[in-house]
């Protein structure tokens, strides 16, 4: 991966290891999005297009006899578009005289800004795959249209909140979908989610996370008061990725070592009703 530049940087290999091994790690930490939508990838760092295919609402099988049935309904793409691959990155800077230190102490080089940097562009992905970005033209699961939409209630109250969601999960099934299905929620409802359920003895996120085969999950970037539910299986979304995470060189910068932290992923939706956002 020669547009890295790596070659031209001051650091070891074992120094690259360690910005390597941080980044991941820290990334891995912040990531929610990856944790249930299927990865398509990577293709690599020269890709700048992928297609999308749209197969909109279909109905369910036929029964006949001879199975010549003019009504059927062919499951086919209802519209192709080819959609840039957006650029995910975050810069930050090594000094010179942490190198010159580390090589003359034999101490660790502090990476500690390669965290900070990994930990911005995860945000900056989930960021991507729940809200989507208009500049960019992408749509996100909460913000994208033709999706399912559901009146949430007050989930500080009675079984309210698992009603909602096993609503939600019926409106998913009523419509064919199968598999893992995933449940997204901002932190304040997750919160709310942390209490007895009265006569159960049990905690309600428990019995969500029962009813979803344990696939719950919170992400700061939802904001407050923001669900979402999905049928997870990768004929309905997947994340594409071209370039997965890693660290490339900028070249130095008055004697200080620039360097980039980059990705380059887009969420693809094929079956927008697959998604189920309550308001």
């Amino acid at each position: 991966m020669e547009f890295l530049s790596r070659d031209d940087a001051p650091f070891t290999s074992s120094q690259w290891e360690k910005i390597d091994e941080t980044v991941v790690k820290t990334a891995r930490q912040v990531l929610t999005g990856r944790k249930f939508i299927h990865i398509y990838g990577p293709l690599g760092a020269g890709v700048q297009s992928i297609h999308i295919d749209d197969f909109g609402k279909v109905s369910q099988g036929d029964t006949d006899f001879f199975g010549d049935s003019e009504d059927t309904d062919i499951i086919k793409t209802q519209g192709r578009k080819f959609v840039e691959i957006p650029l995910v990155y975050k810069d930050f800077s090594i000094a010179w005289r942490d190198v010159e230190y580390s090589k003359q102490t034999g101490l660790p080089l502090d990476v500690a800004a390669a965290a900070g940097a990994a930990a911005m562009c995860a945000k900056k992905e989930d960021e991507l795959i729940f809200l989507g970005n208009k500049a960019a033209g992408c749509e996100g699961l909460t913000t994208a249209s033709g999706t399912n939409k559901l009146a949430k209630k007050d989930w500080q109250t009675g079984e309210n909140a698992y009603q909602d969601i096993a609503e939600g999960l019926e409106t998913l099934t009523s419509l064919g979908f199968v598999g893992k299905f995933a449940l997204t929620l901002s932190p304040d409802l997750y919160r709310q989610l942390q209490r007895l359920q009265p006569n159960t003895g049990l905690l309600e996120i428990d019995r969500v996370r029962e009813l979803l085969d344990g696939n719950v999950y919170q992400t700061p970037v939802l904001g407050s008061n923001k669900a979402v539910l999905v049928c997870a299986e990768p004929q309905n979304i997947d994340l594409v990725i071209g370039q997965d995470l890693i660290t490339g060189y900028l070249g130095a910068d008055k004697l200080n070592h620039p360097l980039r932290v980059l990705e380059t992923i887009l969420l693809r939706m094929k079956r927008k009703d697959a998604i189920v956002v309550f308001e």
